[in-house]
């Protein structure tokens, strides 16, 4: 008897354009362990174009988004057990262009959408279909919602505790993932003060409503809260680290709640680390029975796919402002090109950007894709 050959996958690996998917990608890949990107990953110009499973998808990306923690992934300190080579690059958007049989109950060839998965420093990028959600299209204001905007939504109502009057400091208040703890705690009816480097970056955060930007290049942070909050803060969503969560720390009000989303002042170090004066927090939460907590999404995956689908009705109503920064300002122009990740995170790590950095991949010269 003759076999009966299923060829509906067959033709699901032809993209929406209708031309063949290259048999080769360029890629970002860590083949050392470091701390400095630079130093970490290898662009690879010839690797094979990946093969979706039944439950995935192979995304074209066209924008990809920058992170702090970039650097703490190709120092390998997520997983010690990690061997380099590895893939590198948290999230992007871009379209569909084959799909497992599975995925396509969901999804279709040439469907834009924004993801969360491992590898997407790359042309192409295989996507579980529970990682992805579908956007109206493939435009860079996506890219910031993924993990940025997940981790201000889920913490925030997680930990937060918000309610109207609440008084809620965000350091770093106008880069990738601030931009979002600031604009969430005003809908939850907070009063927002934020943090930031330049006067460019306060007019920012008073666009999308922080009632009171601190730029702590001409402010002392620590004056201006002592001055004007004298009873403490209540919330602190805080991402830099070092000297600043000592502040903040010194800064939270009785019962004051602060949330460790990450400390980018100590990433580039040996240890990741900057100092902090732990020896004097336990007395500091007693005497105000404060608290410390941390946050990393990955341990929140059951409360994603609800955060993501708020975040972009959101965005489609106009009730969120997603700023995305291509580096347009940046010395040697726009971020184009999986060459340009590096620059990218450097700019990132001189506090250069306004929201959410995002390196955008070109359609490739050799494809119609």
């Amino acid at each position: 008897a003759r076999a009966i050959v299923d060829m509906s996958y067959a033709r699901h690996f032809l993209d929406f354009q209708g031309s063949n998917i290259p048999r080769a990608m360029q890629k970002l890949v860590v083949t050392r362990l470091s701390p400095n990107f630079r130093e970490a990953v290898t662009l690879l110009r010839d690797c094979p174009v990946p093969l979706p499973g039944d439950g995935d998808l192979l995304v074209r990306n066209r924008f990809v988004g920058v992170n702090a923690s970039d650097i703490n992934y190709s120092a390998g300190r997520y997983d010690p057990s990690v061997k380099t080579p590895f893939d590198v690059g948290f999230e992007g958007v871009g379209e569909v262009v084959a799909l497992g049989l599975s995925a396509s109950a969901s999804y279709a060839v040439g469907q834009a959408v924004a993801y969360m998965a491992p590898g997407s420093f790359a042309e192409y990028t295989v996507v579980p279909a529970r990682a992805a959600a579908p956007v109206a299209s493939a435009q860079p204001e996506y890219v910031s919602l993924p993990v940025s905007a997940t981790t201000a939504y889920i913490s925030l109502n997680e930990l937060g505790g918000l309610s109207e009057g609440t008084k809620v400091l965000v350091t770093a208040a106008a880069g990738g993932t601030g931009q979002f703890a600031v604009q969430l705690a005003k809908k939850a009816k907070c009063h927002v003060i934020g943090t930031c480097s330049s006067d460019k970056k306060s007019a920012f955060l008073k666009s999308i409503g922080c009632d009171r930007p601190i730029n702590y290049k001409t402010e002392p942070v620590s004056t201006v809260l002592k001055q004007e909050y004298p009873k403490g803060v209540d919330v602190v969503y805080e991402s830099v680290g070092g000297a600043m969560f000592d502040l903040a720390l010194d800064a939270l009000a009785v019962k004051g709640r602060l949330i460790v989303i990450g400390f980018v002042s100590g990433y580039q170090t040996p240890t990741g680390l900057s100092p902090v004066k732990a020896g004097t927090l336990p007395a500091k939460l007693l005497k105000k029975s404060a608290s410390v907590r941390g946050f990393f999404l990955n341990h929140s995956l059951s409360k994603y796919q609800a955060a993501m689908d708020h975040l972009l009705k959101m965005y489609a109503a106009g009730d969120l402002v997603c700023e995305v920064d291509l580096g347009d300002r940046a010395a040697e122009g726009r971020f184009i090109g999986l060459e340009s990740v590096s620059r990218a995170v450097d700019y990132m790590y001189m506090g250069k950007n306004t929201g959410k950095i995002v390196v955008e991949l070109p359609r490739s010269v050799n494809s119609k894709l």
